[in-house]
């Protein structure tokens, strides 16, 4: 298949276009290289894909809607992979702008281009932040998601609904993925796999909000990448023909117990700065993922521990200037 990546260069984007690559698909990548957080480690990510047969690249904005109409135009996409956003809870109450630009009118670039182009599936990232603080857990597909406690959230939700419409009106199949805390070897600096290993190796204290009273459904990048691969190859069973599904591991963990096994992994103790719960937080997640697995038969099997043990080999080869070994994809 030609699938279009959007965020190529992203954490979640790199694994599933060389997932992609990997079993022979031709992958168009399009990234605008967004320095939210630092552009040396996209570059780094990108030149793992730049060398393989069948991958090209386009580094130009989603927000930019003749640009992107082209590359569409250009590629002929039988499949779309949606991954390009302005990540972060904590961002978007410093600079909701942003989040408009890429998240909202990106979005509708997107799904203007599938519009006109046709490609069999559009597959794009929602985010388990669009369940607020529901105190139902595990979280399900059919919760009600109308209140947001973030703006990223509600770009999200947001995302889900324009898709919709796109579905009903146009017929344009589409599916919608709720990723549950994701983590892994090249993962972004501003979650706490990096924010936290950063710290305890260089002996700072690391800030534990709501004083560690939180539960996260971490959920290891290859499970995600495999599970979103799995869900852009079926079509939307439904009319319109559009579905959402979770995308977590079903099991999830208390802060101060993950913080215990990111010690053990980079072989350093934590010092710990309790601080209050942030705005926009939420105290735990929780991912049904039963729906998925009946569609896709697929669910997540990598535990925690291994998880963790891959992130930091990689994390200290990373830093030391070393070619990472044990945290390369598949």
């Amino acid at each position: 298949m030609r699938v279009l990546v959007t965020g190529c260069a992203g954490f979640i984007g790199m694994y599933c276009a060389e997932r992609l690559l990997a079993r022979g698909d031709e992958v168009i990548g399009v990234d605008n290289l967004s320095p939210y957080y630092p552009v040396a480690l996209k570059r780094a990510r990108l030149a793992r894909l730049a060398d393989r047969p069948g991958f090209r690249f386009h580094e130009i904005d989603i927000a930019d809607a003749p640009q992107l109409d082209a590359v569409f135009a250009s590629a002929r996409p039988e499949r779309v992979l949606h991954l390009a956003a302005q990540a972060g809870v904590r961002y978007s109450l410093v600079n909701p702008q942003s989040y408009v630009q890429a998240n909202l009118v990106g979005f509708a670039n997107v799904l203007e281009c599938c519009r006109r182009h046709r490609p069999a599936h559009l597959v794009y990232a929602s985010s388990s932040s669009v369940y607020g603080n529901n105190p139902k857990q595990p979280w399900s597909e059919s919760d009600n998601v109308d209140h947001p406690i973030s703006f990223y959230a509600a770009t999200k939700k947001s995302n889900e609904l324009m898709a919709h419409s796109y579905s009903h009106l146009f017929g344009l199949a589409t599916t919608g993925l709720r990723y549950f805390t994701v983590y892994g070897p090249w993962g972004r600096p501003d979650m706490s796999p990096m924010l936290f290993a950063d710290a305890i190796l260089a002996g700072r204290p690391i800030q534990v909000f709501n004083h560690g009273d939180m539960q996260r459904d971490f959920t290891y990048v290859e499970d995600i990448a495999e599970g979103t691969l799995r869900v852009l190859d079926r079509q939307p069973g439904s009319m319109p023909p559009c579905d959402i599904f979770n995308i977590g591991n079903h099991q999830p963990v208390a802060l101060l117990e993950y913080i215990g096994m990111l010690e053990q992994a980079l072989g350093a103790r934590a010092k710990l700065d309790l601080q209050p719960m942030q705005p926009g937080d939420v105290r735990s997640t929780y991912a049904d993922t039963e729906r998925l697995r009946a569609a896709t038969g697929f669910a997540p099997s990598t535990p925690l521990t291994d998880g963790l043990q891959r992130f930091a080999d990689w994390f200290r080869a990373y830093h030391a200037g070393l070619p990472p070994q044990d945290g390369d994809p598949a």
